[in-house]
């Protein structure tokens, strides 16, 4: 089971609620609420759909709400439940609730038995909800049994040897070169930044060059510690640390700690190896003098800052402060990693000043125009998708000067807001939506959590299979969209906040903006999920979709507009010329 509802469990399942169980299309209406209820009918007749049908509305909410139907505390999911369970014979209902009794209550009545059960806890694979659904006669997935397993959960995981990934191409044997002769230096000689553009494989350069370099350490109880932002950039390092150890076929195995997400790591269990940490936490740790983060940063061996242009901030300042506390001012290897578009920019000899550091840079083969355009190079052998740029028209010009966060200088939450709930742009989106060629796999950036929803909602209604995640979707939900968005199982992945990084879906071949951003480097990061050449995996196209063009910050365009430039990216000016590209 792939963890994803096919086709025919999808027609089973409305078809039991509709015509086998009845169910009130009140009830279904509060799996939305009336307000998004009404908001999703007008734009369905605006796009000339046609109101939803009692079928319509069942079928949309099985696909948005998937293998957890059924799942849950709140009271519209026990009123299904108990509305479903009413519906059983006596006997049949009695049997379930012998089978499945209240602890502490002794109910002898049938009359009573549904509600009792209906508040029952559900844990997704137990008993009780297999008992459920297989005697409502519902698919057996609804139980949760075909979800993936969650291997991320301890703080500490042992890595074994074996297993063999392609070998590093030429561009990314040079890099690593460079690495290990800069980590073969002496002391404060042995600090790099390499750059290299989205998608060209900076992770598992990095990871090859420094489990080569500290093989012989870990054994010596030294530790490699790999800094990220967020869990999501955490667990990519931790999968390709595993695939690069187990291919080495080194004849011991690896230990990796698991230092973000609240985990914690306890000191008896520390051995030397690979600790992998968001900031944050580290930043927490500190400030409570964790015992067993202090044996890490003392005999740390090497320290990797994936995305480095986050290294300029205080947190940074003080691990790298507690570093020299700990471990004597001359410090140890350390790298950082960022994507850039060439062979450096403002941003990175910012990081190679900040951390009196070398540039590390791919060696492209001596020709003029790769010395002017890089990315020429990565495109022309396959590295690197060809961007295709369109700009959406959408409206009237906007200025949003007085709309500015002034923390990260982007644009304010209440903006995006406003854009979200804006009808006349919302129904542009989704048309252009419509175009696109059905089974594409489309990325889609929205402005706020809602506007997500909203927009896969009307997606789902109109038959393109799609779901929303966030930053508040729990991870086996959210582990499994991804999962069937990268096998084909759904076109439109809508998110905001979370498939910036850490995100890895090669075959997709659009990529829509719909949030609008003043920066760079947060534009670079969404537009990078869809970058990846055939060569790696990916497609020949890129189609980047953005629809902020009449949105201007002191009346200049925003991010977009320097992507274009660094990237030197062919825009067209109508949807027709991107439509026949595969």
């Amino acid at each position: 089971m792939s963890g994803f509802l096919t086709e025919n469990e999808i027609e089973q399942t409305v078809e039991s609620l509709i015509n086998v169980y009845k169910i009130d299309r009140n009830l279904l209406i509060k799996f939305i609420g009336t307000d998004k209820y009404i908001k999703l009918n007008r734009m369905l007749m605006d796009l000339e759909v046609g109101a939803m049908d009692d079928y319509q509305l069942a079928r949309m909410i099985v696909v948005e709400k998937g293998l957890f139907l059924f799942a849950g505390s709140n009271d519209v999911v026990r009123d299904l439940r108990a509305l479903l369970l009413k519906q059983l014979e006596g006997e049949q209902l009695v049997r379930l609730y012998e089978r499945n009794p209240i602890s502490n209550r002794k109910i002898k009545s049938p009359s009573y038995m549904p509600k009792a059960l209906a508040g029952k806890r559900w844990v997704m694979g137990g008993r009780w909800a297999r008992e459920f659904v297989q005697t409502l006669g519902f698919p057996l997935a609804f139980s949760g049994i075909s979800i993936p397993k969650d291997h991320s959960t301890d703080p500490v995981q042992d890595i074994e040897p074996r297993k063999s990934v392609p070998p590093l191409v030429e561009y990314q044997q040079g890099l690593k070169e460079k690495m290990l002769s800069v980590l073969n230096k002496e002391q404060e000689k042995t600090r790099c930044v390499v750059t290299l553009p989205t998608g060209g494989g900076k992770t598992r350069v990095a990871v090859e060059s420094f489990i080569d370099w500290m093989q012989p350490r870990f054994n010596e109880g030294k530790y490699l510690l790999w800094i990220a932002q967020g869990e999501e950039l955490c667990e990519q390092a931790i999968s390709c640390i595993t695939e690069m150890w187990q291919e080495r076929e080194f004849p011991e195995s690896l230990r990796v700690y698991r230092y973000f997400g609240g985990k914690t790591v306890k000191y008896e269990s520390l051995i030397g190896g690979a600790a992998i940490s968001s900031i944050q936490q580290l930043y927490s740790r500190i400030q409570s003098d964790d015992e067993a983060l202090n044996e890490i940063l003392a005999n740390c061996g090497a320290m990797i800052i994936d995305e480095a242009h986050h290294a300029t901030t205080k947190s940074y300042e003080v691990l790298f402060n507690k570093c020299k506390e700990l471990a004597g001012v001359n410090l140890f290897p350390i790298c950082g990693l960022t994507a850039t578009p060439g062979r450096s920019n403002e941003e990175t000899m910012t990081l190679v000043n900040q951390f009196e550091a070398y540039l590390i840079h791919p060696s492209l083969p001596d020709m003029r125009r790769y010395e002017l355009n890089p990315l020429l190079y990565f495109r022309e052998e396959g590295y690197l998708a060809e961007p295709i740029f369109l700009l959406h028209e959408n409206g009237e010009e906007i200025e949003v000067s007085e709309y500015i966060e002034d923390e990260h200088d982007d644009l304010s939450k209440e903006f995006l807001n406003d854009l979200a709930n804006n009808e006349k742009r919302n129904f542009q989106i989704i048309e252009y939506m419509e175009s696109i060629p059905l089974d594409s796999s489309s990325l889609v950036y929205a402005c706020t959590v809602e506007h997500a929803e909203f927009l896969a909602m009307i997606m789902n209604s109109i038959g393109r299979k799609s779901a929303a995640i966030s930053a508040d979707t729990p991870k086996p939900i959210r582990r499994m969209h991804i999962a069937a968005f990268k096998q084909g199982d759904i076109e439109f992945l809508f998110n905001y906040g979370v498939l910036t990084t850490g995100f890895d879906a090669p075959k997709t071949d659009h990529i829509l903006i719909c949030r609008p951003t003043s920066s760079i480097i947060l534009y670079e990061q969404m537009v990078g999920r869809g970058l990846r050449g055939e060569k790696f995996g990916g497609t020949e196209y890129c189609k980047i979709v953005d629809f902020s063009k009449n949105i201007k910050r002191h009346g200049e365009p925003l991010a977009y507009a320097r992507f274009i430039n660094d990237w030197q990216i062919r825009e067209i000016h109508n949807i027709d010329e991107i439509s026949p590209l595969k």
